[in-house]
């Protein structure tokens, strides 16, 4: 992490600034190790403190990296963070402007006088985020792995008359017991019509046969994030979705075989989408084809059709196309994928076969 507050210092200099305040819980974590809900964690040039309340001293205490200066705030946060900002002589103070609320900033102007200068570097420590190093991706590959168990159990808890919440509840259930936090976002159970919602929250809907079954689920271990979908058939699906599931996978194929280090993301999203559209489904798939995955669920970089982002190694990331008929159904499938080497490494190995049950 101490490599982390170097190329944050980078940002700094490079801004003529004389310090930061880092307010993003994400970004707090991964400059930092801490974890709780609430801090301020402020970097010089030379030293770096997280300023906490009484709460999180002690958790504070044992998770930051070296060199980072715990304190606990007295009477306010921002009294503590102006009385640091003085002792240290800092006159420009930088903030993360892509999260800092209008309204923040003004407490920020009041309570901060000894920051003649407050100055947005907008979502440069976002930017930090969008390369994982090693360490990083075997933790989000081991969050995956917990995924795919989860998959492979909840497939023998389906059946007819269970209803999509109690098999949410289910999936859930089934992550924490395999080590996992929680989950990294609201679980996804969309049967029948439903599942041409592409984020319908589970509901009552009682699953029933001939229904197509959406699972998109996510697991959050050691504070990073998995996403898995898979559609699966509760009987003999129609002709209709057999052909629709197979599109779907072929794109998703073509579009795994695609990537590589280098390429604009939106040659892949174009890659899926064109073979979707030249089966005559194009208006059906409205969303990206994949987003970034770490920290956070939803990351850099966007595998969108107007995105400008380029894949690189060390990006992580789903690739995750979709086709949705309204009063119909719906089918995706989804997988998490770092880029290494040049190469795509697929971090997902739950079956993509056509799962009848």
């Amino acid at each position: 992490m101490n490599e982390r507050i170097g190329k944050v210092r980078k940002i700094i200099a490079g801004k003529a600034l004389d310090g930061l305040i880092v307010t993003e819980r994400a970004n707090t974590f991964y400059l930092s190790g801490f974890t709780g809900s609430s801090s301020y964690l402020l970097i010089g040039m030379h030293r770096t403190w997280l300023v906490v309340d009484f709460r999180y001293t002690i958790q504070a205490r044992e998770q930051v990296c070296a060199d980072i200066e715990v304190v606990e705030h007295g009477d306010t946060f921002l009294d503590t963070l102006d009385g640091i900002i003085a002792d240290e002589g800092m006159d420009s103070i930088g903030f993360e402007g892509n999260d800092l609320t209008y309204s923040e900033y003004e407490r920020f102007k009041a309570r901060l006088p000894h920051a003649r200068k407050l100055e947005s570097i907008g979502d440069e420590i976002d930017m930090l985020r969008i390369r994982k190093d090693e360490g990083e991706i075997e933790t989000i590959a081991q969050a995956v792995g917990i995924g795919d168990q989860v998959f492979d159990r909840i497939l023998k808890t389906i059946r007819p008359g269970i209803t999509e919440l109690e098999l949410a509840a289910e999936i859930e259930y089934q992550m924490r017991r395999l080590g996992a936090a929680g989950p990294s976002f609201a679980t996804i159970v969309a049967s029948g019509e439903r599942s041409a919602m592409c984020h319908a929250a589970a509901s009552t809907n009682r699953i029933k046969p001939g229904d197509a079954l959406i699972l998109d689920f996510g697991v959050i271990y050691r504070n990073y994030c998995s996403d898995m979908t898979r559609t699966i058939f509760i009987g003999d699906p129609s002709e209709e979705m057999k052909k629709i599931y197979r599109i779907v996978s072929e794109a998703q194929l073509a579009a795994l075989e695609c990537l590589s280090s280098g390429m604009k993301a939106r040659d892949a999203d174009k890659v899926a989408r064109d073979i979707i559209a030249l089966e005559g489904y194009g208006a059906h798939f409205g969303h990206s084809l994949g987003h970034g995955v770490g920290i956070e669920i939803h990351e850099e970089p966007r595998l969108a059709g107007k995105s400008e982002d380029v894949l690189l190694d060390g990006m992580v990331f789903s690739v995750e196309p979709g086709i949705y008929v309204e009063g119909l159904g719906g089918v995706r499938i989804e997988d998490m994928v770092a880029l290494t080497g040049g190469k795509p490494r697929n971090l997902t190995r739950s079956t993509k076969e056509m799962i009848i049950l």
